[in-house]
């Protein structure tokens, strides 16, 4: 078989694959990704929020480290899902990084210090973020406070 018969019948078979192919796809949808809710990320916020304030408080610095980051992602998943929100005045975009950042970053100094009085300070400056944000957002109705329980029952917040 000379080379030119042989590259014909390849060409033929590559065709024919790509062509079976194409159509064994047609009319199958291609899934779309799951974008959580504004709302379902705020919740996780909550949770974040209490655990951070429950770790800190009893100096646990490893879990307060560990919700911090946590935290910081869910406000990261915020502005990338959601960088405008329905009836929220200016986008998500600005409001979380100017509400946020600041006091993200005294938590990261006072963990990493083990420093109770600081990490108090900043704690509470990122939860007046919280209210200043949803304030901003026209959200003013959910406020944010310092917790009173833990949010889940069956977590040991003690350093090991």
């Amino acid at each position: 078989m000379d080379n030119t018969r042989l590259a014909t019948i390849l060409s033929i078979a590559a065709l024919a694959i790509a062509v079976v192919a194409f159509v064994q796809g047609r009319g199958q949808k291609v899934p779309e990704a799951y974008v959580p809710g504004l709302g379902e990320i705020m919740t996780l916020q909550q949770m974040r929020h209490a655990k951070l304030a429950l770790a800190g408080g009893m100096a646990n610095w490893q879990l307060a480290d560990y919700e911090t980051d946590e935290l910081n992602e869910g406000f990261e998943d915020m502005v990338k899902f959601h960088p405008t929100h329905e009836k929220v005045p200016k986008p998500l975009t600005e409001l979380v990084p100017q509400y946020v950042d600041g006091p993200v970053k005294d938590l990261r100094a006072a963990i990493e210090a083990k420093d109770t009085a600081k990490f108090d300070a900043a704690f509470d400056a990122l939860t007046a973020g919280c209210n200043g944000c949803h304030e901003a957002a026209n959200f003013k109705f959910n406020r944010v406070i310092r917790p009173t329980a833990p949010p889940v029952p069956n977590q040991d917040f003690r350093p090991n």
